[in-house]
């Protein structure tokens, strides 16, 4: 009888389930894990100490580059303690705005990691479903900032400017016909918030199409029930927040808990699971997409029925608009100082901190008057969870390792910053 012979294992970073900065140290014996070890460094961007070096202006693009699945959630954080040092007031027109773009990004994030976590488990199909929804929220980021990723959209103040009121068209090109692109651009043919409002209508469908093909699928459940069981105590222990808290029965959402923005003003539920295991994770984002687009659609009914500014009539901190720097001297040198030397935030500390796709996304701000934060530091929610990998795997199967690390939702840019 062949001996049974315990291995220690480098179990990525090439391997496709690590992301592809994660250098996991597995101890083996036989195929049960006895130790997962989770090594970061491979991806060090250190965003926290150029922060040092750039004014409260320049550091927003490094928001979208953290966590680069859920951009605009990271801006989010970051305007909201910049704003709380200035005390500045946000147009309520801009607030609604941003929260309706925090939901269309969850609703991005949790596609993404749906066919993620899939294409992991073995299920190739949902990754091109997934990816298929996932265009046309790129889409509305690409209309309103101009880019499909690194939006810099969110401002101190308020957003870069108001809701276009058209869409970007496909053109004819290449092996695209004239009649193929007349059946994409079907829904193109109003504003931005008709093509948002007719996503909300026909998305619950693709929904009930994914758990068609997930939710009862045995083998699904055979890969992810029981994978991965963190106890409400361990999951509070350990500093877990987002989807992964309330995978284990704790009803926390920063959203509800501490309202920020509007949401105290809208209507939407927590879900929750119950066992804490990957199964109940995965429970949890799908039912988040669904209160996303409630929230979403109660944003565009208030977006239609009310106008006004979408920025601070504060020129020292919000750009003037573009006629009057044209006509205006004032305006003119306003907007010089704003992007050459930046403004200038009063001595303080403040944190701020969003309910992000994968949990409490914080940023603590030290300012020392000057045009550039004294200190910054990022609070990553997916750090906080990595850090519980070893003793989720214990004494789970290699298989499971990769369930596990799929249901952590991990982006390196956040964790290795």
């Amino acid at each position: 009888m062949s001996e049974i012979r315990n291995y220690t294992l480098n179990f990525g970073p090439q391997h496709p389930a690590a992301h592809g900065v994660l250098r996991l140290i597995l101890e083996l014996d036989g195929e049960v894990i006895q130790k997962a070890d989770p090594h970061i460094g491979l991806l060090h961007r250190a965003t926290e100490k150029l922060a040092e070096e750039k004014t409260y202006l320049q550091n927003l693009p490094y928001m979208d580059r953290l966590d680069y699945i859920s951009m605009m959630c990271n801006e989010h954080a970051y305007v909201l303690a910049v704003e709380k040092l200035l005390g500045l007031e946000v147009p309520v027109r801009a607030q609604y705005i941003r929260v309706m773009f925090d939901e269309i990004t969850r609703i991005m994030n949790h596609l993404f990691w749906l066919g993620a976590q899939a294409i992991d488990v073995g299920a190739m199909a949902l990754m091109l479903y997934s990816f298929r929804d996932r265009e046309d929220l790129m889409d509305c980021y690409e209309a309103v900032s101009g880019a499909r990723m690194h939006a810099s959209y969110y401002r101190p103040g308020g957003v870069y400017r108001d809701l276009p009121e058209t869409m970007p068209q496909y053109e004819t090109a290449g092996i695209r016909t004239a009649k193929k692109a007349n059946r994409l651009n079907e829904n193109r043919q109003g504003s931005l918030l008709d093509f948002i409002e007719d996503f909300t209508n026909r998305f619950p469908k693709h929904i009930d199409e994914y758990e068609t093909l997930l939710t009862d699928n045995r083998i699904w459940k055979q890969r992810l029930v029981g994978v991965g069981v963190v106890s409400p105590e361990r999951a509070k222990a350990m500093g877990f927040t987002g989807p992964m808290l309330r995978g284990s029965g704790v009803e926390w959402d920063l959203r509800k808990k501490q309202p920020y923005e509007v949401y105290d003003l809208l209507d939407f539920d927590i879900p929750v699971g119950v066992n804490g295991d990957s199964y109940d994770r995965y429970l949890v984002r799908v039912e988040e997409m669904r209160q996303s687009i409630r929230i979403i659609r109660q944003c565009i009914a208030w977006l239609r029925k009310n106008t006004g500014s979408v920025m601070t009539s504060n020129y020292k901190v919000g750009s003037p608009p573009r006629e009057k720097m044209q006509s205006n001297m004032e305006g003119l040198i306003h907007h010089f100082k704003l992007f050459t030397e930046g403004f200038h935030v009063p001595a303080g500390e403040a944190y701020a901190a969003v309910e992000a796709p994968k949990g409490e996304f914080g940023v603590y701000i030290i300012s020392d008057g000057a045009n550039k934060p004294y200190r910054m530091k990022i609070r990553a929610p997916a750090f906080a969870h990595l850090q519980a990998l070893g003793e989720m795997a214990q004494g789970m199967l290699i298989a499971d390792a990769v369930t596990i690390l799929g249901s952590l939702d991990i982006v390196f840019g956040e964790i290795d910053r």
